[in-house]
């Protein structure tokens, strides 16, 4: 039986990869999209996730807008990044599909409400602001998810965005905090792991030697968004960050990681957002979370090229 999942994101050339990766897999059920304002302004995520599921030939995918702000700070957006449209190197029609009318927060509790308790995964991308609202406002289904896989946060690896914090985290540490305190089942891929894991020209050929206007548009997405990796990092690849948390719901054997504690810095002007990762087990907090560590990147690109190509 497929596993039925909700994906929470904010696209983004990899989120649109990660959902792309989803709507491909017959492993996985979506039972829809909920968009949260993070690496562009919100009314640009929902668009986006409505282009990327029609590029997959699935209108039939609700699509839900979420919050268009962090819990209780200033949204902090990544255009230097993304680009203006958060999907710069390729250019998709204009959406046919619509927003579902019911707000993203209210789709995901009444989807976990609805539905048996524990048969529900979320799959978080960007910034845990919906997934703490809902928690927030319906704390009951935090005993109805069957787990929280998520993209975010770092610890050998420190920030991307700041010294110290990673993006995702960086922009709502408090739902963040909120979230990673919920006593969820928590599955954590951190930049530790996705840095591991770096496009390549010869990846970015094979995909276009598919012939297949999903791979197509993932190769332009990838070229655009490589230049800024390579620049920072001075890597000749660069990492595909969200995809991680679909390919590990299809394959948890190309991951490793531990079982550990993970606390979340909010107030400190320097690390704020830091996600304090105990991987060496040096305090007695209990863990709450698997804080993934390894991949083989290999087959996560075999593994991507397989399904992208069959849309």
């Amino acid at each position: 039986m497929a596993r039925n999942i909700i994906i929470d994101t904010d696209p983004g050339q990899d989120d649109a990869v990660a959902i792309l990766l989803a709507l491909a897999c017959p492993e996985l059920n979506v039972l829809g999209i909920t968009c949260v304002a993070g690496n562009v302004p919100l009314t640009l995520t929902s668009k986006n996730a409505l282009q990327i599921c029609e590029l997959a030939g699935r209108p039939d995918v609700p699509v839900h807008a979420g919050c268009d702000r962090p819990l209780g700070r200033e949204l902090v957006t990544a255009e230097h990044v993304h680009g203006s449209t958060g999907l710069d190197g390729a250019t998709l029609p204009d959406p046919k599909m619509k927003l579902q009318e019911k707000h993203g927060v209210d789709f995901i509790i009444k989807s976990l409400r609805d539905g048996p308790e524990k048969t529900i995964t979320l799959c978080p991308l960007g910034p845990l602001t919906n997934i703490a609202t809902a928690i927030k406002q319906a704390p009951d289904i935090k005993q109805r998810i069957a787990q929280i896989v998520l993209m975010g946060g770092a610890y050998f690896e420190v920030g991307n965005i700041t010294p110290a914090a990673e993006f995702n985290i960086f922009v709502d540490p408090e739902a963040a905090k909120l979230v990673f305190n919920s006593g969820i089942d928590l599955v954590i891929a951190p930049l530790d792991v996705t840095h591991k894991a770096l496009t390549s020209k010869k990846w970015i050929t094979e995909l276009r030697n598919q012939n297949n206007p999903v791979c197509e548009a993932v190769a332009g997405w990838t070229d655009f968004f490589e230049r800024f990796d390579s620049e920072k990092y001075g890597s000749s690849g660069a990492p595909l960050h969200d995809p991680c948390v679909i390919a590990y719901l299809i394959a948890p054997e190309l991951f490793s990681g531990r079982r550990i504690n993970v606390e979340i810095e909010t107030k400190s002007e320097l690390t704020r957002g830091m996600t304090v990762a105990d991987w060496w087990g040096v305090t007695d907090r209990p863990s709450n979370a698997l804080f993934l560590g390894d991949i083989n990147a290999d087959g996560y690109f075999s593994l991507l090229t397989k399904h992208l190509a069959k849309l």
